[in-house]
């Protein structure tokens, strides 16, 4: 085929959900942000993030549950087919990694190894970089 990437899909980047990002950095309340933006999975990371920090695992990991859908849901409307790169590196993909990320550490929490390895794997298949860049961040 004439064209073909030969290396694999082409990097799946995601269109800028500035409103959410705005409000989150003018230091509005998460869960309104959400009612406004329900499809938004850096809401729902955000929200997981917090109740992993209060200590509110089975909480976190239905937020970060929600990310992740919503996540899926943004990806595959970007024309990603189920595998390839998502760059850290590109922000507006940033609330999807950390939704993949916050669904894998409360699957930590809870003991569900099965979905941490199914997560690292994803994680990693999206963005060899991105577990350490989000870690560095917490």
């Amino acid at each position: 085929m004439v064209g073909a990437n030969l290396l694999g899909p082409e990097p799946t980047l995601l269109a800028a959900d500035s409103a959410v990002v705005d409000a989150l950095a003018a230091g509005q309340d998460p869960a309104l942000i959400a009612r406004e933006h329900p499809a938004s999975p850096l809401v729902w990371a955000t929200l997981a993030d917090e109740a992993h920090s209060d200590g509110r695992e089975i909480e976190a990991y239905a937020f970060a549950r929600v990310g992740y859908h919503r996540g899926l849901d943004a990806l595959r409307k970007s024309g990603w087919r189920g595998a390839g790169p998502v760059p850290w590196s590109h922000e507006p993909n940033r609330g999807v990694l950390r939704a993949l990320h916050a669904l894998r550490r409360s699957a930590a929490a809870i003991g569900e190894a099965d979905e941490v390895d199914r997560l690292t794997e994803f994680l990693n298949g999206a963005d060899p970089t991105a577990i350490a860049a989000i870690e560095t961040t917490e």
